[in-house]
């Protein structure tokens, strides 16, 4: 178990080595959407949980392994540098440099240029979106693709805010910053893995906007790549979504469970477990749930239950499965938030049926978690498969390992 959790730890470092190495953060705007919050404090320094967001951002970047940020200021400049001062006690190290409130993203970043602050690449992101990411996964694709820049795309397939830009085969084809052509699908973040060298294509003496002067040329050329996610961004650009962000930035440690193999004996291959008559707990299995409980962990279950779609069962034994398991649960002091089934077939096309996503992303909404810190739990290849593609930590359980000894591991 020891091997497992240094496993995954060196390769959390490998991975970190591999993203640009200077962060740059356009901070200077009034935030004017967000009203009378900011007549007194820039938008990035609005406070969630006594911390500001730019500080949770720059953690998050941390955290990947960036270590040098250059941070474009303007409105109430002051307060960020005073706060953050050189980095030093978050463990980076920090540049400012200041110009006019008036200033455009565009500006910003020549002026910073012409001072000779920004390197050959860089990671370009706004001060007001945060979407947890593996940022080595982001940079790979960038760099594998060959291309000048590559968004951040939300695919908004949940219709979360109004879409911006058209994505084929991962190259943007249409941006619209007014968002009012048709058939516009997905919305750029903000985060944006670049070369120095599309800075040359601004007005080198005029105030302008990065986003209407340079990534039409890109799309032209075809040179603007999009890394596609489902995972939601949170914001403190417009004051509605400051509640979601309050709740996502709480990071309420969560554990996502499978069912069957990991809390239950399974049933032979190509049966189910269709009554509570059938199930058969594995040692360890409730008393490693009511340790996690007891711990603060949130806890869900994400499981298949082909066994509806074959006919085996009917939803309603398995809500009677799981009201019995529940209460054993319960009666041991532990419990379960949510439970997550997919009913449908292996062939059915399912979003939801492991190793798809479609119920990591469910739970992801519903409770506004931030994936790459939740960890999931199962028993099979297609677990792995599923928590590598939602960006989880994985844990498996085999015939020596059970559940209860990761809970020993994590506690």
């Amino acid at each position: 178990m020891s091997y497992i959790l240094a496993k995954i730890t060196a390769t959390h470092c490998k991975k970190m080595s591999t993203i640009p190495h200077q962060i740059v953060i356009l901070a200077g705007g009034r935030g004017t959407r967000l009203g009378d919050i900011t007549k007194t404090i820039p938008k990035p320094m609005v406070p969630f949980h006594s911390k500001p967001f730019l500080e949770y951002l720059l953690m998050y970047f941390r955290d990947q392994g960036a270590r040098k940020f250059l941070i474009l200021l303007g409105y109430l400049a002051d307060c960020v540098i005073e706060y953050f001062g050189d980095g030093s006690q978050l463990g980076i190290e920090i540049e400012y440099h200041v110009t006019a409130v008036e200033n455009d993203t565009g500006r910003r970043l020549v002026l910073a240029n012409q001072a000779g602050l920004i390197d050959d690449e860089f990671l370009m992101a706004y001060c007001d979106n945060y979407c947890p990411l593996p940022l080595e996964k982001v940079t790979r694709q960038w760099r594998d693709s060959g291309r000048l820049s590559q968004f951040v795309v939300y695919e908004n397939k949940d219709n979360y805010t109004k879409s911006n830009l058209r994505v084929e085969d991962n190259i943007v084809v249409l941006y619209d910053k007014g968002r009012t052509s048709p058939n516009l699908q997905g919305v750029e973040i903000g985060f944006l893995c670049t070369k120095r060298s599309i800075l040359d294509l601004l007005p080198q003496d005029e105030n302008c906007s990065l986003e209407r002067a340079v990534f039409p040329k890109l799309i032209e050329n075809g040179q603007l790549g999009a890394y596609l996610t489902n995972h939601r961004y949170y914001s403190v650009g417009k004051t509605e979504r400051l509640p979601l962000t309050e709740k996502f930035l709480r990071h309420e440690p969560t554990i996502f469970l499978d069912r069957d193999g990991v809390l239950n004996h399974k049933a032979p291959k190509a049966c189910y477990v269709c009554t509570w008559d059938d199930w058969r707990w594995i040692d360890g299995s409730i008393e490693a749930i009511s340790k996690l409980t007891k711990a603060g962990y949130r806890l869900i279950i994400i499981s298949n239950q082909a066994g509806i779609a074959r006919e085996k069962m009917t939803t309603e034994d398995l809500n009677d499965i799981h009201k019995h398991m529940m209460r054993d649960i319960q009666e041991q002091g532990g419990n379960i938030e949510k439970i997550y089934y997919c009913p449908h077939g292996w062939d059915e096309g399912c979003s939801c049926r492991k190793p798809n996503i479609g119920m990591f992303l469910d739970a992801q909404r519903d409770f506004h978690l931030d994936l790459t810190k939740t960890t999931f739990i199962g028993d099979d290849e297609r677990d792995g498969i599923a928590a590598e593609g939602a960006n989880c930590a994985f844990f498996m359980v085999d015939e020596e390992i059970k559940l209860i000894d990761i809970v020993h591991e994590f506690l």
